[in-house]
């Protein structure tokens, strides 16, 4: 008979068909009170008898590396080494005079700074040119059309930009003359314990031998040579930082470490430990104007993807890959679903429907353990 976590895991991959392989984690409850539990399924490829997808298998978080990296940020601002009211231009000088240059940095993390949704800033290598990394980050910081002029006070109307966070990353290396997937080592990854889980590619592969062989591979991309495998899937991460990160993708990971990284934030939201306090974490995590949309989270739409069983008040972020993080403050819910969902096509969108049944099926388990 299968344990708990592993029928979650099961549910993706067997029933639902939503991935080669799944992982699920989650903690429920405070103190001495909580309750942890962790199962895999599946194997990380399509091929018969491939290698199998254990509690371990580090996953492409895709954009859960923004909730990452609006931590670092708050971490940084904490120390006054950046604040989150700094223009970008102050920041990132060449960038003074784009439609941008004046934003706040806590405005394009909340995607209310007016910038595009995408760009494909990667189109130069499809074609076998090189790619002019200035030219492509005055591209990044362009704004939408309707965007032009004034910034009002609370900024534009939210739109779901990985522009913003391209810059947001870019910024925080010209801050601390720092790659970032450094700085997120050592205001994150590092202070909570799960820097030898969750990093970069350079960084896991550089620590683990068999990093290559274990991680769970993403699309099958033509112009990249096949099976992604081993280095970021986004193709403007990987055009902009190849093995390390940018602000919005590139991080890789295990679920059990992910989940200790939003017990960590829930924490913060209570008591100030010395690594963040209530007072931090308050500008990523509060609600706001038009939408869902926080700063480095996400909230509960109409339609849930964290399922039914989180309060008003949850937050969490999804990644492209099939990956995904939901945390419930009221209960004290961290729930992990990490996939490889894009594995070996972009095309397949089931994880859209099996998501919010395995958070679901996770909470549930947890509350009423057998």
């Amino acid at each position: 008979m299968l344990a708990s976590f592993d029928r979650v895991a099961a549910l993706v991959v067997d029933e639902l068909r939503a991935a080669p392989c799944a992982v699920a984690a989650a903690s429920l409850g405070t103190g001495a009170a909580i309750r942890r539990d962790i199962g895999a399924w599946g194997v990380l490829t399509r091929e018969t008898g491939g290698p199998v997808a254990t509690h371990d298998t580090p996953f492409d978080l895709a954009s859960v590396t923004k909730s990452f990296v609006a931590v670092t940020l708050a971490r940084l601002a904490k120390r006054g080494k950046i604040g989150f009211d700094e223009r970008l231009g102050s920041v990132l000088p060449d960038l003074s005079n784009t439609p941008v240059g004046n934003c706040p940095l806590e405005l394009l993390l909340a995607h209310r700074s007016g910038l595009a949704a995408h760009r494909q800033l990667y189109a130069p290598l499809i074609e076998g040119r090189p790619m002019d990394r200035q030219r492509s980050i005055i591209e990044a910081s362009g704004s939408r059309p309707e965007c032009e002029g004034e910034r009002p006070t609370q900024g534009f109307f939210p739109v779901y930009s990985d522009m913003g966070y391209l810059l947001v990353g870019l910024a925080i290396e010209a801050r601390t003359q720092t790659p970032l997937d450094e700085v997120v080592l050592g205001e994150v990854t590092g202070p909570l314990g799960i820097e030898a889980q969750v990093g970069s590619a350079r960084q896991l592969g550089s620590r683990d031998a068999d990093f290559l062989e274990r991680v769970a591979p993403t699309e099958d991309v033509a112009f990249r040579g096949g099976v992604v495998r081993g280095v970021v899937h986004d193709e403007n991460a990987w055009a902009f930082s190849g093995p390390g990160i940018s602000g919005h993708a590139g991080l890789f990971g295990d679920a059990a470490s992910v989940r200790t990284f939003g017990e960590a934030v829930l924490a913060a939201l209570k008591h100030d430990d010395g690594w963040l306090g209530p007072q931090d974490i308050e500008p990523l995590v509060r609600e706001r104007q038009n939408g869902t949309l926080r700063a480095g989270f996400d909230g509960r739409g109409v339609t849930p993807s964290s399922g039914s069983r989180l309060g008003p008040r949850s937050f969490g972020h999804l990644g492209f890959t099939g990956t995904s993080l939901w945390l419930d403050p009221d209960v004290g819910f961290v729930g992990v679903l990490l996939t490889n969902r894009v594995h070996p096509t972009r095309d397949h969108i089931a994880i859209r429907a099996a998501r919010p049944l395995a958070y679901d099926a996770m909470f549930d388990a947890l509350e009423h353990p057998r």
